[in-house]
């Protein structure tokens, strides 16, 4: 990074925030079925949950508007509680989310994403809603969609892939594999130890901890 901070660009759905268990619950009601009749191992675009051609926009515009997606959803487990502790040891969190996806609605998501980050008490230095989010400098990268990891990868930045069943297939990578935030946390942790070291910066005296040096 051209500036003196290591920077987490942090993606939100799948993430940080449970996107397919709460589009489960929706869909079930959508559809008129039973929770169970629609299986969690799902892949990107949900082909397995019985929609339509062209019915998956109407539906994320129904649980946008109609049922608070992006104020509703229950965050991932540890996630907000990491995050905390990565950005007071000085790591800067910089929220990157492809939340502006249907035309005419970009205030409700952008109110409804505020409102759920403070809500859960979700720490960022940056919030950018990106489509393309290689353009958005970041020393390491988590996110679980595959098109976003290969586009990540083809730029040559590090990610994280954030397991669910939309990513199992694809290899690890050099940024390496999360199945919870546990191990998120230490992947993130010990690149930016390194960062901290090759810059003779002082580390955390433990996680959760800020340097002597950091406010």
């Amino acid at each position: 990074m051209v500036d003196n901070h290591f920077v987490f660009g942090v993606d939100l759905d799948g993430v940080v925030a449970d996107f397919y268990g709460y589009m489960r619950t929706v869909t079930a009601e959508w559809r008129d079925v039973e929770v169970d009749e629609l299986t969690p191992e799902v892949r990107f675009g949900l082909p397995e949950w019985g929609l339509a051609e062209g019915e998956y926009e109407r539906l994320h515009r129904f649980a946008m508007k109609q049922r608070g997606l992006f104020e509703n959803m229950a965050p991932i487990k540890g996630a907000p509680q990491a995050l905390r502790r990565l950005s007071h040891e000085g790591v800067r969190i910089r929220i990157i989310t492809h939340r502006l996806y249907l035309k005419h609605s970009h205030q409700v998501a952008i109110s409804q994403t505020v409102q759920w980050l403070e809500h859960h008490a979700v720490p960022y230095w940056d919030l950018c809603f990106m489509r393309e989010k290689g353009d958005v400098g970041a020393d390491i990268y988590i996110e679980d969609a595959p098109s976003n990891i290969d586009a990540l990868r083809a730029a040559k930045k590090r990610v994280i892939v954030f397991t669910n069943s939309t990513n199992r297939h694809i290899p690890d990578g050099r940024g390496g594999r999360a199945n919870t935030w546990d191990e998120a946390e230490r992947l993130v942790r010990k690149r930016y130890y390194k960062w901290l070291r090759k810059r003779s910066l002082p580390l955390p005296p433990g996680p959760g901890l800020p340097p002597s040096e950091v406010e």
